[in-house]
């Protein structure tokens, strides 16, 4: 710990006019620098974590945190499933589905599909079509309408719209003396959904579970039953709670499991960005190694006198990791001030820079989205403070040590 003579005397060299003004240039180089890297961390992983919520929020629109399905790909009971459930901890919701592949004809199109059979009224509990439906209604999908909800994507590629009939053919065949034939049925397009995910929009369709129980020959079964969380984050936690409760054979799935490499190439992709940003923050710290090794150059006389007057090598090292962690300081303090500010004003700063360009950066046609999401997490910024402020101190060690080792006799030689 530097006593108090020494912050005093560090603090002085740190505000006084130098007689060489390139040291003074030096240092405020070195504190735009730290404070450029500090605010472009803080940015970049504020909108890491934005794109990391809205993948998260799309994928949870249309799969549920907790998935129960029959050992067999078939439940018998899905009621009782659904009960067993009911008053576990976190557990909101449960609904049931039935799931399989199916082709979709339309005119000359045909695009295969993965079909799914729910009860609008629960499924809306465990997921959220309804805020991305385009058209029509999920509700529009009633016992024996024979109606069906179509992927944009998936509308797109085959040409249909809400009022159009296609067909769903079932890979599961007829036999018949003349050979296996496909089961077939006419359903009414009721609905469109677009929840942004291209896998959902363009390979999924909706429709009603008796419906789909009659297409694949289930009678009463289900493929499994779909559970809602109040905390998607203890999925995993409460996946395996269930398991040992549920006395009936099934599997569990948790959202995490099921699309783990998503979350992963994000999480991995936003580690990387900060290694690779946190180099603009060891670069200016490479200019606070510059500004104090010219420092103690420059004050060599001053640094003889403190030692003649008995100041210890310790103490003139302590002065001069002041000065320049100060300097680090500094920078510090702009770059969190205006990482934060820029953070949390993305949705203000990109629309401006968007009409000053002419230009529209993010097109909601190829990427999804029509703004660039950012949310601001403290534990992040403290990171990059912690990790920046280190970086800032470690740069000072070579030259105070420099600074200590310096002779007193050779340096008031000339003096």
């Amino acid at each position: 710990m530097a006593s108090p003579y020494e912050l005093l005397i560090g603090l002085r060299y740190t505000r006084a006019k130098r007689r060489n003004h390139f040291i003074s240039f030096i240092s405020l180089i070195s504190m735009l620098g730290i404070a450029l890297g500090v605010a472009a961390l803080i940015v970049v992983l504020s909108v890491m974590n934005g794109f990391q919520t809205e993948l998260r929020g799309r994928i949870l629109a249309v799969v549920s945190h907790i998935q129960i399905g029959g050992a067999t790909g078939e439940m018998a009971d899905w009621q009782e499933v659904a009960k067993q459930t009911e008053g576990q901890p976190h557990v909101l919701a449960a609904a049931p589905y039935v799931q399989a592949q199916g082709m979709l004809s339309f005119g000359q199109s045909v695009r295969g599909a993965m079909v799914r059979g729910i009860l609008p009224d629960l499924e809306d509990r465990v997921a959220d079509f309804g805020p991305h439906m385009k058209a029509g209604r999920l509700d529009s999908l009633t016992p024996d309408a024979f109606n069906i909800v179509l992927g944009s994507e998936l509308a797109n590629a085959l040409g249909v719209f809400v009022g159009d009939k296609v067909t769903l053919i079932a890979p599961q065949g007829v036999v018949t003396p003349a050979g296996v034939v496909p089961r077939l049925k006419t359903f009414t397009v009721s609905g469109l959904f677009e929840v942004g995910m291209f896998e959902y929009d363009s390979g999924m369709a909706l429709i009603r579970l008796e419906d789909a129980q009659r297409l694949y020959r289930m009678d009463d079964r289900v493929s499994g039953v779909r559970l809602k969380l109040d905390d998607l984050f203890k999925a995993p936690a409460v996946a395996r709670q269930l398991a040992g409760k549920i006395n009936t054979a099934a599997y569990l799935s948790d959202w995490t499991r099921s699309h783990a490499n998503f979350f992963r190439a994000v999480q991995i992709e936003k580690n990387m960005m900060f290694i690779i940003l946190s180099l603009i923050v060891a670069v200016a710290a490479f200019n606070i190694v510059s500004t104090l090794v010219m420092a103690v150059t420059d004050k060599r006389a001053d640094i003889a006198i403190l030692r003649t007057l008995g100041a210890s090598p310790g103490s003139i090292m302590a002065i001069f990791i002041v000065q320049g962690a100060l300097i680090g300081f500094i920078g510090l303090g702009l770059g969190i001030v205006g990482g934060v500010s820029l953070a949390l004003n993305v949705d203000v700063v990109v629309p401006f820079i968007e009409r000053v360009l002419g230009t529209q950066l993010f097109d909601k046609q190829v990427y999804y989205i029509s703004s660039l999401p950012s949310e601001l997490q403290w534990g992040d910024v403290m990171t990059v403070t912690g990790v920046s402020f280190v970086l800032s101190l470690v740069a000072t060690l070579y030259p105070s040590w420099r600074a200590s080792r310096v002779n007193p006799a050779e340096a008031l030689r000339y003096e």
